[in-house]
Formats: C-alpha cells, structure tokens, sequence
C-alpha cells in the first residue's frame, strides 16, 4: 500500500462497533482480508474470529472495535462447512496444495461413504496436519515440516455434531456437510475418512457456510463492502446497514437485563444484585448484560451477584 503524498493528511480512523460477516473469496488469507477491510473502513481496531486457510472460501465473522472483546466467545461457537473429497490421492498437506504422496485405485460406492460416516460423529480424536499452524516448541508447524523436518503432533479430541454425504458428482469426488465444533481440521476429517474407507483422498474444495449466528444469509462480500465504504459518512456513526451490533457473536450466552442504574454500576466495574426475575437460565455463571438491546457487560453470577468481566462502552 502507498504511503499518502507528503501534503496529504492521512485518512482519520472511524470508531466503528460491531461485526461484518465478510464471505471470504477464495486464494486469500485471513489475514489479507483483515487488511483489506481497513483499507476500505479504516476502523480504529479490528479482528477476526476463526482462520480461514486461503483455498477455502466463506463465513469470516470480523469484529470492530468493542465487538473485538467478544472474539473468544465467538471462536468457540460451532461452525458448518460444505466441502469435496477427491478420492484416489493424498497429498503432503492433505489439500489442493501440496504434492501427491500416495494413490489408490479404490474409489468408495455410496453405501459404504453413509455406513462409515456414524464413525465420526461425537467427540472423536483427529491428529492435525504437519502443514498446520500449530506452535510446536515455538515454531510453526508448517514451518518445520517445509524446511524437511519431522513433525509429530498429538491427537486431540474435536467435536461433530453432524456429518453427512449430499452429493457424488462422478466417481472421484463426493460432496460433504459437517456441523463440528472449535479446532476441528476438514481436512483430516477428508483424510480419515478416505483411510477408513480403503482409499486416499485429499480436501479439493472446502467452504465455512456459518460460525455461530453468522451465516450466508447475512454475508457480505469485499466487492459489496468497497462500494459501501465507499458511500459511507466520515463519522461512521450511521449508514452502515452491514455492520452487525456486539451482541450478534454472543447468541450461546443468556441475557441479563438491566436498568440505567445497574448499567452504570457494571461499566464502572462494580457487581449488581439481581433477583431470578432479570435473568432466566439460572445454571450458567455468564451472561451477557442487556440494556434493552445494547450491550453493557459480559458478567459473571455468584448467587445473585454480578460482577463485570468485560464492559462496552458503545
């Protein structure tokens, strides 16, 4: 990006608050997209809930401002993804990237994908890919397995709460959906089941159609984003129909409501008292504050007692 023109002034950043559910296009990185919507926003701060590798394409929830302190809740939500399997190949990073390694003429009849599918649902355990950003002993995983080393990573339990076949377009392909949840890698589940099968197989197409309460219903992608931001008031403060309030990555959390006064005792730190009436789920310890429909604190209940564990201001 160009610097600006030395009697240019620089572009004042915008105090947005809230969430864009950006649909990722395909061969970018998180991180890109993360930069290209502060080229066209320019939000005072900005982050991203759940990586995106760049062949995949889909939901990347992106919080701005307050609603960056809601990005651990949201990173824990269950997530949906649509993705292909080409039977007969595995590669070095078990996707469309690396080199293939090993081959199979078996290619797996329908019958016996639906019968083996029950196999993994539940908590299962997946071994991630040597190509991965898993830090091991400070490094990148993908670091050390591209500079020849070998990379022993352990199992770890994921979550599917859902896994199905909804298409086989020829012989060497299949089509999937999968529900899972936090830290599960699509493609070793490809990988796996391709083994369990008999076969090889590799992830050829991978696309994240929900994270939580953001979904492709109400996703935007960069191209619409630019013209927004184009049109869009200096002061940020309205005109952003696409910008989605704080409260949207906390749907799994039950709701405290309260009143001006106990708004003001939160947001200055300090614990409420309430009685059952305010709040409905009297087993959670967290909940979310509610001021009518806005945001005031993420807190967490000893009895009746609230005390404020992460306060917003907008």
């Amino acid at each position: 990006m160009n610097a600006p023109a030395p009697n240019q002034p620089r572009q004042p950043k915008r105090q947005l608050h809230g969430w864009i559910n950006l649909d990722k296009p395909y061969d970018m990185t998180s991180t890109q997209a993360v930069g290209a919507v502060k080229r066209i926003l320019r939000p005072d701060k900005i982050g991203h809930a759940g990586t995106l590798d760049p062949l995949a394409t889909g939901i990347l929830p992106l919080a701005l401002g307050e609603a960056t302190k809601t990005v651990p809740y949201v990173m824990d939500a269950s997530k949906e993804y649509v993705f292909t399997i080409r039977w007969g190949q595995r590669t070095a990073t078990d996707d469309t990237e690396g080199e293939v390694i090993a081959t199979s003429d078996v290619r797996p009849a329908e019958e016996a994908i639906r019968a083996a599918l029950p196999r993994f649902m539940g908590v299962i355990l997946q071994t991630p890919p040597a190509f991965s950003a898993i830090k091991l002993q400070g490094q990148r995983a993908y670091d050390l397995a591209r500079a020849g080393q070998e990379v022993n990573i352990e199992p770890r339990e994921v979550i599917i709460h859902a896994f199905e076949l909804t298409g086989m377009p020829d012989p060497d392909h299949a089509i999937f959906r999968v529900e899972c949840g936090k830290g599960t890698y699509i493609r070793v589940l490809a990988r796996d089941l391709a083994h369990m099968l008999g076969t090889e197989g590799h992830l050829s197409a991978l696309r994240r159609t929900r994270v939580g309460k953001f979904t492709e219903n109400n996703a935007i992608s960069l191209e619409k984003l630019e013209a927004f931001g184009q049109d869009a008031p200096p002061s940020g403060k309205e005109g952003y129909t696409f910008l989605l309030p704080p409260v949207d990555g906390l749907d799994d959390i039950p709701a405290l409501q309260v009143d001006q006064g106990m708004a003001a005792l939160l947001r200055n730190g300090n614990p409420v008292i309430a009685s059952p009436a305010f709040y409905q789920d009297e087993e959670a310890t967290l909940y979310k504050a509610m001021l009518g429909r806005e945001l005031v604190a993420l807190a967490e209940r000893q009895g009746r007692k609230f005390s404020p564990v992460r306060v917003f201001r907008h």
